[in-house]
């Protein structure tokens, strides 16, 4: 008589196995959501991301947007062990500039003589939803934007197909011959309304131009913004405030700005500055408004796959990722990512010149594909 077959493993058993794949291994995550409809629906039910938060702490950098025009490079890069690969392709880069991306959501602009709206889209289901600009915007190259989750007491596991708000920040000319002063504006927008809010102006006299750098969400309420001139731009939704500040002034020692936005080790406000081959690390006191140096991670102590990263070479900040707490940077070795906290160095690929990249953050899990959903 021929062997019965093994019993089925419990599905507890299933699950906590599935749990302990590494989450930078979504490729072996996806296989095994393959194998069979039972194993497919533990992985795509609501509480495994949560769990798989519990057990591994921080989400892994699952790959970045970038504003590099070469057909040779794939508009997604993937920066996991195993490639991670978006639900559907990235929005066209002929057509969008990628300017954000935080809980599970990527914010796009329309590129052209006039934008006219502002495209979410979202890595791990696919599903997009495009939000028409305000009537007052006027896209001068000077705009700005970030996205988030409005879900209160969110983890940001599951929210991707949840409530969000977008801020668009930008600058115009008053229109005024008389007077030199330019307007910057902020703006919110709500998926459950459908509409923008009221703006909040600020007075100056020069352009906030937003080319090269993303945000950095502080807390629940407060967005900050670096300018290309070295500027760091602050809206407080709360109090909906729009105001300005200098970066540290070591900072403006070389002819462009050297540092990029960050959170602290305490969760404020921060700062990554190049020292060449060193990053200094800054926080900002939210009371006396002052920044402090915290430390410096000495790139050349650093270890790339237990062997030394290398000589000193000029370092590049390119970004900062959210939820990582993970450092994006050049040098001439190619593109690498810095964990704050363990100081651990992974190569990604090469160096093609980025000016701009924005990480995508978050746990993998394979899920149903969301067809495109209208604004």
């Amino acid at each position: 008589m021929p062997a019965a077959p093994p019993p089925a493993l419990p599905e507890e058993l299933v699950e906590e196995v599935l749990l302990r794949i590494p989450p930078d291994e979504p490729a072996r995550l996806l296989r095994a959501s393959l194998v069979c409809k039972s194993w497919s629906q533990t992985v795509s039910n609501r509480g495994f991301r949560r769990r798989l938060r519990e057990l591994h702490q921080a989400p892994p950098v699952l790959g970045f947007l970038h504003d590099w025009d070469d057909e040779d490079i794939p508009e997604f890069i993937p920066a996991t062990a195993s490639p991670f690969s978006p639900a559907s392709p990235v929005p066209d880069s002929s057509l969008w500039q990628a300017i954000d991306c935080r809980h599970g959501r990527a914010l796009f602009l329309s590129k052209g003589p006039y934008a006219e709206e502002l495209l979410v889209w979202e890595p791990i289901t696919g599903a997009q939803q495009h939000v028409p600009v305000p009537v007052a915007f006027s896209e001068t190259g000077r705009t700005t934007a970030a996205v988030f989750c409005t879900i209160d007491g969110c983890d940001h596991c599951n929210c991707h197909e949840g409530p969000f708000s977008v801020v668009l920040v930008f600058s115009v000319d008053n229109g005024d011959p008389d007077y030199e002063d330019v307007l910057t504006s902020a703006c919110v927008y709500s998926s459950e309304t459908g509409a923008w809010g009221e703006l909040t102006v600020m007075q100056d006299r020069f352009y906030m131009h937003f080319m090269y750098y993303s945000s950095v969400l502080v807390g629940k309420s407060l967005l900050y913004f670096m300018t290309d001139g070295g500027l760091i731009v602050e809206y407080d939704m709360a109090m909906h405030g729009l105001t300005w500040f200098n970066a540290p002034d070591s900072c403006y020692s070389k002819k462009i700005p050297s540092c990029n936005l960050m959170l602290a080790e305490d969760g404020g406000l921060g700062l990554v500055e190049e020292l060449d081959p060193h990053l200094q690390l800054w926080s900002r006191e939210m009371t006396d408004a002052r920044w402090i140096p915290s430390r410096i991670i000495y790139l050349g102590s650093l270890s790339l796959n237990g062997a030394p990263a290398g000589a000193a070479t000029p370092v590049h900040v390119l970004g900062f990722a959210e939820g990582a707490n993970t450092i994006v940077m050049t040098r001439a070795a190619g593109l690498f990512m810095i964990q704050v906290q363990s100081e651990q160095m992974t190569r990604v690929c090469d160096d093609h010149g980025y000016g701009n990249l924005i990480p995508v953050v978050g746990f993998y899990t394979p899920v149903p594909r969301v067809a495109e959903a209208e604004a």
